[in-house]
């Protein structure tokens, strides 16, 4: 009987368990050749995903030439990221309900159905609900993969395999743009969701003869009302973050209903989950210090990090003169510091079994370069930059992984869905509400620099959209302007961004350094929440 087949047998014997998904309690981690057998499943998943979220943007203008409705455009995106926030806190919970497997099978397959109409789509329409329909699946393909890796590994020895997980969400980063731009010129713009197919068929079949985890099933009843309630907050947000300063005043009556709602239903969730025999989002975790404070790092991290970066390819493609291909491969140098900085981590934290130096030591040099980032301007060269990009790269690598792992080093096994996915859910949210605050102080500082010199009329600017292009074809004199105008937006952006960094760096001092639980006695397995007590 092969390893993987002994996993199963293993799980079938334990499913009639405690929730800890064996016997008595105790995990049932693999070893690391059963690991190794299912990882390549988890790295595909993940790979689609990122993959799902980068290739698109290339796309867009190639998709409104087909479809129209370029009013509409924003929401081919919104649309995907709304869904996959709002559906990320059940793939976990229900996943530590039911089973990790069978939510992870469901996902890929809902995403798969997603990208094959959204292939098909003959309208703007018709392509933002099917990519709603795939944001379905995909809010459960990053939980998944993170979770059940949380299921199946140590956290002692948690860090070594997340470390594969950040190189290839490095990859996605910096080959998203490549791929969607490669395939929207040389094929068409509807097999950047086709492509999803024979790489999602192939996770799909491989996970399902790979992957043999317990099964569990609770008694209790689904928190659905804690989870509508949840998706309410979440999506009254998004639409504040999207809306707000471009399609309407921030003061205007649509904006402030809508925070009024976000208000209204975050007070109606507390008290549903007070009272939930299966809380969507349990608030007893918040009572362990570390949770807490990886949802605070998580959620600055996807502020500062994904909001400030947006506004990268724009000011390397105009003042640069760097095409969508070459922008692609200019973020190389933090991808490759990432990734360094990641794996070393990984080994280390393995290793010795201590890890809050790293999250510390990731903030501060993420501060560093958030700050060289500020001093972009019309005579920065693409070197200068590359070696701006590698330090927050660094930082970075120290940060991701680690913010996972100490999330779920700080709740019990049968809480591992709920610390993976409550931390992709913050660091959604920030990362969405970053765009958008860091999109209109781009716009009005872009667009007082060109009123300054009197070029207004010159380029279209709203709400930080910016055609590239058409800067291009602007006469010389005007083009210099336009390239001074956005220098002073980045600029902006980046110092804006900086101080989300210095919180990151403060939060990361006050981790409490928890033992990571391993393949060890049952004692080892205790609740990670009653060791961080003691240790306090």
């Amino acid at each position: 009987m092969s390893e993987a087949t002994g996993v199963g047998a293993q799980g079938a014997a334990n499913e009639d368990g405690p929730e800890g998904g064996a016997t008595g309690g105790k995990p049932a981690f693999l070893t690391h050749k059963q690991i190794m057998i299912v990882l390549p499943g988890l790295l595909m998943t993940m790979l689609l995903a990122m993959l799902d979220q980068l290739v698109v943007g290339t796309a867009l203008p190639r998709i409104v030439g087909d479809l129209g409705g370029v009013s509409h455009l924003s929401w081919v995106v919104t649309a995907y990221i709304l869904t996959s926030t709002i559906t990320t806190p059940f793939y976990g919970k229900l996943g530590d309900m039911y089973g990790r497997k069978k939510l992870f099978i469901f996902a890929i397959v809902v995403f798969l159905v997603g990208s094959a109409l959204s292939g098909l789509a003959s309208s703007m329409d018709m392509l933002i609900a099917f990519r709603a329909l795939q944001g379905l699946g995909a809010g459960g393909l990053i939980v998944g993969a993170m979770s059940t890796l949380g299921e199946i590994v140590p956290p002692r020895e948690r860090g070594k395999y997340m470390s594969y997980f950040m190189v290839v969400m490095m990859l996605a980063t910096v080959g998203g743009p490549l791929v969607g731009g490669w395939i929207t010129q040389a094929i068409s713009w509807r097999w950047i969701f086709y492509i999803n197919l024979p790489l999602g068929g192939a996770a799909l079949v491989y996970l399902m003869a790979t992957l043999k985890v317990p099964a569990r099933r609770v008694s209790h009843r689904i928190d659905y009302l804690g989870g509508i309630l949840l998706g309410v907050v979440a999506t009254a947000i998004i639409l504040v973050a999207t809306w707000g300063g471009t399609e309407y005043g921030w003061g205007s009556l649509p904006v402030l209903l809508l925070i009024a709602v976000a208000v209204l239903a975050f007070a109606g969730f507390i008290a549903v989950e007070r009272r939930a025999a299966e809380p969507m989002l349990p608030l007893h975790v918040f009572k362990s210090r570390n949770f807490s404070l990886t949802m605070g790092l998580a959620f600055f991290v996807g502020l500062g990090l994904f909001g400030a970066m947006t506004f990268i390819p724009l000011y390397q493609q105009t003042v640069q003169g760097a095409s969508p291909t070459v922008s692609g491969l200019l973020m190389t140098p933090m991808m490759v510091g990432s990734a360094v900085t990641s794996v070393l981590a990984g080994v280390l934290t393995t290793k010795t079994g201590r890890y809050k130096l790293f999250p510390i030591v990731g903030g501060a040099v993420m501060s560093v370069g958030m700050g060289l980032l500020t001093g972009l301007s019309v005579t920065t060269s693409r070197w200068e930059t590359g070696i701006d990009f590698a330090v927050l790269g660094l930082g970075m690598g120290l940060l991701m992984q680690m913010v996972s792992l100490i999330a779920q080093n700080s709740v019990e096994l049968k809480d591992m869905g709920v610390a993976t996915s409550a931390r992709m859910f913050f660091q959604q949210m920030g990362g969405s509400l970053g765009v958008a605050a860091f999109g209109a102080l781009f716009a009005s500082r872009l667009t007082s620099a060109m009123s300054a010199a009197g070029s207004t009329g010159s380029v279209r600017v709203s709400g930080g959209s910016f055609d590239p292009a058409q800067v291009m074809s602007l006469p010389p004199a005007v083009r210099q302007v336009v390239f001074h105008a956005v220098a002073h937006g980045v600029q902006g952006v980046f110092w804006a961004v900086l101080p989300a960094s210095i919180v990151v760096f403060i939060l990361a001092l006050f981790i409490k350094e928890v033992p990571l639980r391993g393949r060890g006695t049952p004692g080892e397995e205790a609740s990670a929440q009653q060791t961080e007590a003691l240790v306090g």
